[in-house]
């Protein structure tokens, strides 16, 4: 029974204290903790899920920055690759354009004019040759020596006479001019056919070249169209002369540019030299308002000059002095009372620098060449040059070379054509170029007498191919191959080849009356040569013109 009362107390004691109203306050406490915990770890997940939104971001941001560098990185490398793949095709673009180059120098060296070495290089073009009968060695030999070998003495006495005369004659043109304002006139000189002993056809004509230069303080400055100048295509083979004072910069003081103050002196011009005088150089042989060389200017100076002097050593002599051609001023002639007549010409020049290039004032021309550009544009003449050549050439040439019979040869055949059917393109200077170029070309053991027929037939092939192709280059201009003897100046060896037949493709009209011209000489050739060989006529000044120098 006590057993049983202790069981049930102890039973109602345990309810009692396990009762959720005993302990209230701490029930509720534990509830409290437990949603604050919820609460803290719902903020704590959401800060987690932040954060990791945040790391996300950062890690597509950084992946987004390495794609971008790795794409920089990859258009560098591809411009890079790029840029070497375009220096390889510039520098072979270069490489292609200096082998054209290296070859079309080597072209004109070694091929200047397509000159080939055998007679089979020499093959004709066209049909002129066909159906000729050219003369035999035996009838060119008799033609030769009966017709043209008897002028060599006459054209020396020639120029003996007319020489004495021309050095008398500027020697009193120094003493009538004024020599602290005319220009200073120097010695002739000797150039052309005459001079180089292959004029056949009368009247013999002496070219005399006089160089001059302007008082002191002047002096010339000259610009060639191959001097880095502008010059059109038109002006090759022209220059400029420019009057300068010698104490003038040649680049220029910035004292002419500039207008200095009151206060101010040029440490290179003192007050005197700046003030330039009004010479009678200036006002008459310099073009209206320029500094330039007036050609026209310079000839009617020359003109006055040379009739002063005339006037003065006149009573010296027995015979009269006039010029002879109105378009060319140089051009005088000398009357005798027997009524004989000796023609020379004398050309006032200036030297291009310390050369023997000569700017020429006016130029002995053709139907085919045009005008100068102006009066301030004068055409230069490499004629000494070309005497210096031939006379070079011969030394090493075999005993009684034929090059000078070929060429007085094809003068006089073109010459007698042409007072038959007219002038035409063709000048004597055009025939000498030709003869130039095959001296330079051919074998000096290729000029021995005894070739005279074959090197003819070479001159008149070579000449038919330069008409076809409308291109004879002039022989100094562009040839790097001039003997270095002659002292040429390197300027002109390098400038652009000048092609003398270059008005050809311009004036059709003329270029068909050349052609038909030469292709009419050469059917022609035989009968003029046969019939000068069985007789030698009198010499027929009508229908001659004046060769270029």
């Amino acid at each position: 029974m006590p057993v049983g009362i202790f069981r049930v107390c102890l039973l109602v004691i345990t309810a009692i204290i396990n009762h959720p109203l005993f302990f209230p306050k701490e029930n509720g406490t534990v509830l409290e903790n437990t949603e604050e915990i919820i609460q803290k770890m719902k903020e704590r997940e959401e800060t987690l899920r932040l954060e990791q939104l945040r790391l996300e971001q950062e890690i597509a941001d950084q992946e987004a920055t390495q794609m971008a560098l790795e794409k920089a990185a990859l258009a560098v490398e591809e411009s890079k690759e790029e840029k070497v793949r375009w220096d390889m095709w510039t520098a072979l673009s270069m490489v292609i354009f200096l082998l054209i180059e290296l070859w079309r120098q080597d072209f004109q060296e070694g091929n200047w004019q397509d000159i080939g070495g055998d007679e089979d290089d020499m093959a004709v073009l066209g049909k002129a040759f066909k159906g000729v009968a050219f003369p035999n060695k035996a009838v060119l030999a008799s033609f030769y020596e009966k017709r043209i070998l008897g002028t060599t003495g006459d054209m020396a006495r020639m120029r003996e006479m007319v020489e004495g005369f021309a050095d008398d004659l500027l020697e009193a043109l120094r003493s009538v001019c004024n020599r602290d304002a005319d220009m200073e006139v120097e010695d002739c000189v000797g150039v052309g056919s005459m001079y180089e002993n292959w004029r056949v056809r009368k009247p013999f004509v002496c070219d005399l070249i006089v160089p001059f230069a302007p008082p002191e303080p002047y002096c010339f400055r000259c610009q060639t169209w191959c001097s880095g100048d502008s010059f059109s295509p038109d002006e090759q083979g022209y220059g400029t002369i420019k009057v300068c004072r010698a104490d003038e910069d040649v680049t220029g003081c910035i004292c002419d540019k500039t207008k200095l103050g009151e206060d101010m002196l040029c440490l290179l011009h003192s007050q005197v030299n700046t003030t330039r005088p009004s010479s009678e150089v200036e006002d008459l042989l310099c073009f209206k308002n320029t500094q330039y060389l007036d050609a026209d200017q310079v000839m009617k100076w020359f003109q006055i000059a040379v009739t002063k002097a005339w006037n003065r050593i006149s009573h010296k002599y027995e015979f009269d002095l006039s010029f002879s051609l109105l378009d060319s001023p140089g051009a005088l002639k000398i009357k005798f009372r027997s009524g004989k007549s000796i023609a020379f010409n004398l050309t006032p020049v200036v030297q291009y620098e310390n050369s023997d290039v000569y700017f020429i004032s006016h130029f002995p021309r053709s139907s085919l060449a045009a005008d100068a550009p102006s009066s301030t544009h004068w055409f230069l003449t490499f004629a000494v040059y070309e005497r210096r050549f031939i006379h070079l050439v011969s030394k090493m040439l075999p005993a009684n070379a034929c090059h000078v019979s070929c060429l007085q040869i094809l003068s006089f055949l073109h010459g007698k054509q042409c007072s038959l059917t007219g002038p035409s393109g063709l000048t004597n200077y055009h025939l000498k170029t030709v003869m130039l170029h095959l001296l330079q070309a051919r074998p000096s053991q290729d000029w021995a007498p005894e070739n005279l027929e074959a090197r003819l037939q070479d001159m008149l092939k070579f000449l038919e191919r330069c008409l076809h192709e409308k291109k004879l280059y002039h022989f100094f201009i562009g040839n790097g191959k001039v003997p270095a003897e002659l002292g040429f100046p390197i300027i002109f060896q390098r400038a652009e080849p000048l092609n003398l037949f270059r008005p050809f493709v311009l004036r059709r009209d003329i270029y068909r009356k050349t052609v038909d011209t030469f292709h009419e000489m050469l059917r022609n050739m035989s009968a003029l040569i046969n019939e000068y060989t069985v007789h030698i006529p009198l010499a027929h000044p009508n229908g001659i013109r004046k060769e270029s120098l």
